[in-house]
C-alpha cells in the first residue's frame, strides 16, 4: 500500500450499508479497512490496523475472532459494533448499519472486554439499568439467575470479584436474548465452574438462534465452542475456516515413555521431552497402527501413551511467519 493509499483510508469514510442477506447472515463485512490518524504535525503515515478484512457470521454461529496481540481484533470488534466508522469496504450488520442506534443497536448484546460498571450501583441496578437502555425487555431476577449472579443481586459493584464482575457484564450482554452477541475476552477472572455455566448459557441462545463473535486469548476454548475461526495478524485475517479446515494437515505428535529397544522403533523420533518419547506425524491413524502393532509384536508397554493433534496454538505459532504476499482469504 502506498502512502496515498494510506492518507485514503485514513481521511476518507466510503462505507457502504448492503442489503439483508437471503442466506441468513447476521455479520458481513468485505474488504474492510480502518486507520488510525497520526498526531497533528507527525510526518508518519497514518497506522493501519484493519486492512481488507472478509468476515461472515451466521445466525446460530459462534465465530471466533483470534490473533497475534496488536493484530486488529479489538479495532475490527469496534468497526463491527458499531463504535468506529471503517474507513473503506462494505459493512452489513442484522441487515443495516451497525452504528443504527434505532433500527440495528437494540438487536445486539456486545460484553466489552473492560466495561468499568458504576462502582456505587447494585448488581441488580446495573444489569436494569442497562437492560432498560438496550430496547431490549427481559426480567431482572431472571437475566441474574441465568449468569449465576443472583446472589449478590444486592451487592454494590465496587465489592465484587473481578470474576463477578464478568458475569455481570455477560447478564448485560444476553439482556433480552439478542440476536447478535460480542463477547470481548469474556472468561477472563472466571473460575473453571463459572467458565462451563457461561458456555452453557452460550449454547443455550446459539440453539434459539443467537449469533456470537468472540475474542479470547483461550485457545482451548475456541477450539471447543466455535463454529468457525478467523485467524488474524498484522491487520489481516491469515485463515478461517472450521478447526478441522484449520489443522487439515498439520503435524500431530504422538508421546510415551520409551522402551528399552528405542532403536529398533518403526517410526522416526523427533526428539524427547519430559522422559518421553516424541514422534510427528500427518496420518495419525497410519502411525499409531504402525507403532501399536510393533509394540505387541515384541512384548513392550508403552506407557504414558497419548496422541496430540494439531491445534490452533500450533497454528499460531506459523503466523507471524507467513511470507508477504500469502495472507490469501480462506472460505
Amino acid at each position: 500500500m502506498c502512502p496515498r493509499h494510506y492518507a485514503a483510508l485514513a481521511a476518507t469514510p466510503i462505507v457502504d450499508v448492503m442489503k439483508p442477506s437471503t442466506q441468513d447472515t447476521v455479520i458481513e463485512a468485505r474488504g474492510v479497512s480502518f486507520a488510525y490518524q497520526a498526531r497533528s504535525g507527525s510526518a508518519k503515515t497514518p497506522h493501519v490496523a484493519v486492512r481488507d478484512v472478509d468476515l461472515t457470521v451466521r445466525r446460530g454461529e459462534l465465530y471466533a475472532l483470534l490473533g497475534t496481540n496488536g493484530a486488529g481484533k479489538t479495532t475490527m470488534l469496534e468497526v463491527l459494533e458499531g463504535h468506529r466508522p471503517a474507513m473503506a469496504g462494505r459493512i452489513s450488520v442484522l441487515g443495516g448499519d451497525p452504528s443504527d442506534r434505532r433500527h440495528v443497536r437494540p438487536r445486539m448484546g456486545i460484553m466489552l472486554q473492560d466495561s468499568g460498571l458504576a462502582a456505587d450501583l447494585t448488581v441488580r441496578e446495573t444489569v436494569a439499568l442497562a437492560g432498560a437502555i438496550s430496547g431490549r425487555r427481559d426480567d431482572v431476577d431472571k437475566v441474574l439467575e441465568h449468569v449465576g449472579i443472583s446472589h449478590r443481586s444486592r451487592t454494590r459493584a465496587a465489592q465484587l470479584s473481578g470474576g463477578e464482575k464478568r458475569r455481570v457484564d455477560f447478564a448485560m450482554a444476553i439482556w433480552g436474548r439478542p440476536e447478535l452477541v460480542f463477547l470481548d475476552e469474556p472468561t477472563t477472572g472466571l473460575d473453571p465452574a463459572s467458565r462451563e455455566a457461561l458456555w452453557s448459557v452460550v449454547d443455550e441462545l446459539k440453539s434459539d438462534g443467537t449469533a456470537f463473535l468472540l475474542t479470547t486469548h483461550y485457545l482451548e476454548e475456541a477450539e471447543k465452542h466455535a463454529d468457525r475461526v478467523g485467524l488474524m495478524h498484522a491487520g489481516s485475517i491469515r485463515r478461517q475456516g472450521t478447526l478441522g479446515e484449520l489443522t487439515e494437515g498439520g503435524v500431530s505428535t504422538i508421546r510415551f515413555v520409551p522402551p528399552e529397544a528405542v532403536q529398533g522403533l518403526p517410526l522416526p523420533l523427533a526428539g524427547t521431552e519430559n522422559g518421553l518419547a516424541v514422534i510427528e506425524t500427518r496420518d495419525v491413524q497410519r502411525d499409531v497402527a504402525a507403532l501399536l502393532a510393533w509394540a505387541a509384536g515384541h512384548g513392550h508397554v508403552l506407557r504414558r501413551f497419548s496422541v496430540r493433534e494439531s491445534g490452533l496454538d500450533d497454528i499460531f505459532r506459523t503466523l507471524g511467519r507467513r511470507p508477504e504476499g500469502q495472507e490469501g482469504k480462506n472460505k
